[in-house]
């Protein structure tokens, strides 16, 4: 990390050497996201290509991986104006990327499995081992707020798409390109991702109960009804299942 700037300096070249250092971490993030997801598509690209009993995918069902996906936005959101929000769901998922790594990879390269003390062997006919205290903690804080962060996600990124969709009404420079792109990746999350859809069925479902109130105006109920029409609408005719004959590729978070 930077050192802070002197004292000695104005308070308005400080506060623009702040800037110019968020700037860098914000930048730094997203490129070691982008390099992080590149790996494992790239990885899991390789192993398709030496099993010789599956076939390489179409590139619209390679679209479909949700780590291409992530690849793409987070090389988007590298070369796009910043928006810190846009970090959230990236810095939530790599808690978890580095946890499962830790446990996978660092811990038994660390500290290998330890021939465990009770007699008898694994199901698959080795020798028992005794695990590492510290994987099996890891594994029970994956299993116990896994679920919870990834409806933490689903929530930022519907949160994401009101930003992105309130600077393109103020029309701020790029953000209706910036709209469009990231409406087609959160279409595709909303596809995959279950955590997603509850966010939104809930979403709805809280909407639903509010114009349902006899105070509601009816001109109000028509419009949210008629917007809700419209999105679903939308939504069956962009479904690439269709279009990938109604099967999702193999999927697999970045390790």
């Amino acid at each position: 990390m930077a050192p802070p700037p002197p004292a000695s300096m104005p308070l308005t070249q400080r506060l623009m050497h702040l800037a110019q250092t968020l700037q860098f971490s914000y930048r730094t993030a997203f490129l070691a996201a982008a390099a992080t997801y590149g790996i494992v598509v790239y990885k899991a690209y390789r192993a398709r290509a030496r099993s010789s009993s599956r076939q390489q995918g179409s590139p619209l069902a390679l679209a479909g991986d949700e780590n291409v996906q992530y690849l793409a936005m987070a090389l988007v959101w590298l070369f796009s104006k910043q928006i810190p929000l846009a970090l959230l769901p990236f810095a939530v998922y790599s808690i978890f990327h580095i946890a499962t790594y830790t446990r996978a990879n660092l811990i038994p390269t660390i500290q290998p499995a330890q021939p465990s003390t009770t007699t008898g062997s694994s199901p698959g006919g080795r020798p028992a081992t005794k695990s590492s205290p510290l994987a099996d903690t890891i594994g029970r804080f994956v299993k116990q707020y896994y679920d919870a962060s990834m409806t933490l996600v689903a929530g930022l990124e519907i949160l994401l798409w009101f930003r992105i969709l309130f600077s393109a009404i103020i029309f701020t420079k790029g953000s209706w390109i910036l709209l469009a792109v990231y409406t087609v990746f959160f279409r595709a999350r909303f596809s995959q991702s279950s955590f997603v859809q509850g966010a939104i069925n809930q979403g709805t479902a809280r909407v639903d109960a509010l114009v349902a109130n006899q105070s509601t105006p009816p001109a109000a109920r028509q419009t949210w009804h008629t917007i809700k029409g419209l999105v679903r609408q939308a939504a069956d005719a962009t479904d690439i299942n269709r279009y990938i004959g109604g099967q999702q590729p193999g999927m697999k978070k970045a390790q």
